[in-house]
């Protein structure tokens, strides 16, 4: 045991120098001797310690700065091409605190690997941290093996099958299984705290989207993908679709208060609308999109949006306004 305890000492050294320094908390060696003692129960002597950091230092390039350099002590700098920043860690933290689409348990799970990535200092730094959230997480969990699963079926170019699940009112609320379709899937995006499957539905040849956290029970098929869809198609669906709606785009113009603004560039993107400004309350823009999805987001913002084309578009919603005044008595 005496071996491996000394074969150890490189990487007990290491460990201290990561969970226990920064440029403000520096260790003399006999700290760090204490710590190897006080964690691992393995006795050092200073030397030891002296001659690990230097080949921690020179041979492994470990950015140590040592008590010749600072006059105080060691401690460790962090690599910005191979460590998160605490700024990153607490990042990704807050996305699975308040993401939708994972359980808590595994968001949990997470968390704790990530503190793992910090020092005790950066650690204490969010010991209260709280999450406050709204009631609406996913209780699927297969999401995260959903992603591997589907990420899989796409390096293999391998059709998929699942169940897809959705929410009834029966006797009471519910999930049920609402299909199992066979699909050719093409990637995997990102959108308002939620991941989509984009694929293409056996028998068809349009894309579709699927919610991860809906999907369950995933088989990778030994039938390959038979349709051919190119990066810049894919990317134009992500990028055209409102709402996460799939269909035929359409080319859409539209009147806009200058009030949405930023949510239309964040909604739609710079790259693929045309704005022109009308005055200082409104704006223009040509669009193309699906016309399900730029109708619920138009509905959404009744007051601030007037559909100019396609004269369908503009129909189908005075007649939703017609049956929401009738149904309020206006």
């Amino acid at each position: 045991m005496e071996l491996y305890e000394k074969n150890g000492n490189i990487l007990y050294i290491l460990n201290v120098l990561k969970k226990y320094t920064d440029s403000e908390h520096m260790l003399t060696s006999v700290d760090i001797q204490n710590k190897v003692k006080e964690i691992y129960n393995v006795d050092i002597d200073p030397r030891t310690v002296r001659r690990n950091i230097n080949l921690l230092k020179y041979k492994f390039d470990y950015d140590i700065s040592t008590r010749d350099e600072n006059g105080q002590g060691y401690y460790i700098s962090k690599n910005p091409e191979t460590d998160f920043e605490a700024g990153e860690i607490r990042l990704i933290i807050d996305n699975f605190s308040y993401a939708n689409y994972i359980v808590p348990s595994i968001a949990k799970s997470i968390i704790k690997k990530c503190k793992t990535l910090q020092n005790v200092y950066e650690n204490d730094k969010i010991k209260d941290y709280e999450i406050f959230s709204r009631d609406g997480k996913t209780q699927n969990m297969e999401v995260i093996k959903n992603i591997e699963d589907i990420s899989e079926a796409i390096r293999k170019k391998s059709k998929i099958r699942f169940e897809y699940w959705k929410y009834v009112i029966t006797n009471k609320l519910e999930e049920q299984i609402s299909s199992t379709p066979t699909v050719c899937p093409f990637a995997i995006v990102y959108d308002k705290q939620q991941f989509y499957l984009i694929a293409v539905k056996e028998g068809n040849t349009e894309f579709y989207y699927y919610r991860l956290d809906r999907i369950k029970n995933i088989q990778i098929l030994f039938e390959k993908i038979n349709i051919k869809k190119t990066k810049a198609q894919i990317q134009e669906f992500a990028t055209s679709t409102v709402e996460m709606f799939g269909g035929e785009m359409i080319e859409i113009e539209a009147d806009v208060s200058m009030y949405l603004l930023n949510d239309v560039i964040e909604r739609f993107g710079k790259d693929n609308i045309t704005v022109n400004k009308k005055n200082d309350e409104e704006f223009k823009i040509i669009v193309k999109a699906n016309e399900l999805g730029f109708r619920i987001w138009t509905m959404r913002n009744m007051d601030l949006v007037e559909v100019i084309k396609p004269a369908s578009l503009r129909n189908e919603i005075e007649n939703v306004i017609k049956i929401a005044k009738n149904k309020y008595g206006i």
